[in-house]
């Protein structure tokens, strides 16, 4: 585990929203880590599921991989989670115990200027979350027409008149390159309410990365795909950071679809494929509040895989 990398939010919640947590626990079987980081989570899924456990993290970054856990009930697997079905297969990883993810951007990411994601530090624009691949987004803001972004402010940033904004980031690239994460915040400065200029240049930030990377489309895919993956009663259990993704989480957990269109049989009974364990997001407690300010906004949500097949 490396805390400098990355420090675990809700650690102990994680644990017992898997049913890993105390002595009745579930020990043994397969497990999955969807966002790997610095090995927090990983780590102590291990500790508590026994000699004979199995776990598969994942993570897209590179940089995570430095931190592999060095245990043979473990594998890392370099890529996004979205893609999970397929290297579980191989891996004969079917059907999971139980799978954590951990959404949103790590400790690292944040604290690395190079990768883009920070109003604190100066550094590329770059955003994407798998460096390998993938399109920085430098590149696409000197390219994106004005509508495109728009829908994108719009969408993923929830922020006040994005039309404004896309036009305003157009037009300044056309006297300077967009090159760095101040170059953009230099450009939004004049839009940002007083006392409330992070809080506007965050969701404008937030709003690339997610398009960037995606996020969404892979969270939706991964909460999908975690119908055939998870065993009946095995666990589901998702920490999200933002609105949306939340939404998607809770959303999908309750009715089985992202439009929250819940199916009822003649009973009355709910026809999903999860059943949620938990009416309200858990969220950290004041003195990991205090210790750790990233999980803030953390909300974690657990659901139990039902018989149920879509």
């Amino acid at each position: 585990m490396n805390q400098a990398y990355h420090v675990p939010v809700m650690l102990n919640a994680s644990l017992e929203a898997l049913n890993l947590g105390g002595g009745d626990g579930v020990q043994g079987g397969c497990w999955m880590d969807a966002t790997f980081g610095g090995g927090g989570h990983s780590q102590a899924m291990l500790n508590a599921a026994g000699p004979d456990a199995r776990l598969f993290g994942f993570d897209q970054d590179p940089d995570a991989h430095a931190n592999a856990l060095d245990d043979p009930r473990f594998t890392l697997v370099a890529a996004n989670f979205r893609f999970a079905p397929q290297f579980l297969r191989a891996h004969k990883g079917l059907p999971l115990n139980g799978l954590l993810a951990d959404l949103g951007v790590s400790s690292h990411q944040f604290d690395t200027p190079e990768r883009g994601f920070s109003l604190r530090h100066d550094g590329p624009l770059d955003m994407r979350m798998n460096t390998a691949s993938g399109e920085p987004a430098s590149a696409w803001l000197a390219r994106v027409e004005v509508g495109e972004l728009t829908q994108v402010l719009r969408r993923y940033g929830e922020v006040t008149r994005p039309d404004r904004l896309a036009r305003r980031i157009v037009e300044a690239r056309e006297t300077q390159p967009l090159a760095t994460t101040h170059d953009l915040i230099r450009v939004l400065s004049p839009t940002a309410p007083r006392g409330k200029e992070n809080k506007h240049y965050a969701r404008i930030f937030q709003a690339i990365r997610i398009h960037l990377n995606d996020e969404l489309g892979a969270l939706e895919d991964l909460l999908t795909n975690a119908i055939g993956m998870l065993a009946p009663g095995a666990r589901l259990a998702i920490m999200s950071y933002h609105s949306l993704e939340d939404r998607l989480v809770k959303h999908f957990m309750r009715s089985g679809n992202f439009d929250d269109d819940v199916k009822r049989d003649m009973k009355g009974q709910v026809l999903a494929p999860f059943k949620p364990l938990v009416r309200k997001a858990i969220v950290a407690t004041d003195e990991e509040m205090e210790s750790n300010p990233r999980a803030r906004s953390a909300r974690l949500r657990v659901a139990e895989r039902t018989e149920w097949m879509p």
